[in-house]
């Protein structure tokens, strides 16, 4: 009985403990012609350490990725992925989790990396859906609407810098 309640209380704080990350993401890909490309892309992406499960939807090329607890997400090997594989992606939109976040002028860390958020006009609390706007990440015309010619990198930016728009 004893072991039953250390491992109810457990499951408990884990479960109310929230904790800054991102959950999943919706990444389109373009060029997809066959389900055998769809299939071999969706392999790929599957294979990456955080990645927990893939649901494809080939009418839209859209798959639906969620990720593991507790492993950072590097944006870059997915985008690496999708190029290898001869595609490229059209966009990447992913859910953070901002509970515990720390968010200073518009940028937080993940990870080794510096995230940026463009067009935040309150406090981001709980699941946020954002949009990664840069060059592999979105159209050409989408990363010039949000970013023009140069970007502006936080000040106290580490690793690579992704920028995010709500």
């Amino acid at each position: 009985m004893k072991t039953l309640k250390v491992y109810i209380i457990l499951f408990i704080a884990t479960v109310t403990v929230a904790k800054a990350q991102f959950t999943k993401a919706e990444l389109q890909v373009s060029g997809l012609t066959c389900s055998l490309c769809a299939r071999t892309t969706e392999k790929s992406l599957k294979a990456l350490p955080f990645v927990s499960e893939i649901k494809p939807d080939l009418m839209r090329n859209i798959y639906v990725i969620t990720f593991k607890n507790d492993v950072p997400v590097d944006f870059a090997q997915i985008s690496k992925k999708v190029k290898d594989s001869g595609f490229s992606v059209s966009y990447l939109k992913t859910t953070f989790n901002f509970d515990n976040a720390k968010v200073a002028d518009n940028a937080f860390t993940y990870g080794a990396n510096t995230y940026k958020l463009l067009n935040v006009e309150k406090a981001l609390t709980g699941l946020v859906t954002v949009t990664i706007v840069d060059k592999g990440f979105a159209p050409s015309s989408v990363t010039k609407k949000h970013l023009g010619k140069a970007p502006e990198e936080p000040a106290n930016a580490t690793g690579r810098t992704y920028h995010l728009a709500i």
